[in-house]
């Protein structure tokens, strides 16, 4: 039976990709984007929710609580769509400057960061509308697990998955 996988490399490793370190960037620059469009179009879409609720007939009623709630939610808002629009920004200034490699590496952290604000601004968001819908300690329990079953699924599961690959893997 012989193998498809390429021959490892003179450390025992399989070599990968054979790409340049800017055909690296490009490559992982096109991932980025991608990822940014999908986390992009929801922020957006919940920011704009959340601008247009201070307007409704109703916001008035709701407690200082609530009041508090939403503010800290709408500055979370903020701080996610500043932090995912950031990488273009950095790019842009950037661009013909020969810094595509280092580009990616601090958009790459800034996306995370912008993932760690969205988690914060979903949970805060849940605990906002669940308080006023149910108007009990149930939506504090009920946000609270959803909160759980984002850190599982957006963190939890990739470093589970980091944990079980290889070492030397690529970045």
């Amino acid at each position: 039976m012989t193998s498809t996988a390429p021959p490892p490399d003179g450390e025992g490793r399989d070599p990968g990709r054979h790409e340049t370190p800017e055909e690296r960037a490009d490559r992982r620059w096109t991932d980025l984007l991608q990822e940014l469009r999908v986390a992009q179009t929801g922020v957006q879409i919940l920011f704009g929710f959340l601008l247009a609720v201070v307007f409704q007939p109703r916001f008035a009623e709701i407690s200082h609580t609530d009041r508090t709630i939403y503010v800290v939610t709408v500055l979370l808002g903020s701080a996610t769509a500043a932090a995912l629009i950031g990488p273009v920004s950095y790019h842009r200034l950037l661009t013909g400057r020969r810094l595509k490699p280092q580009t990616v590496t601090w958009a790459s952290r800034m996306t995370v960061v912008a993932l760690g604000l969205l988690f914060c601004t979903m949970c805060s968001t849940l605990l906002l509308i669940l308080r006023v819908a149910l108007h009990d300690a149930g939506a504090l329990w009920l946000a609270g697990g959803m909160a759980l079953w984002f850190l599982i699924c957006w963190f939890v599961f990739p470093a589970w998955a980091l944990t079980r690959s290889p070492p030397g893997r690529e970045k």
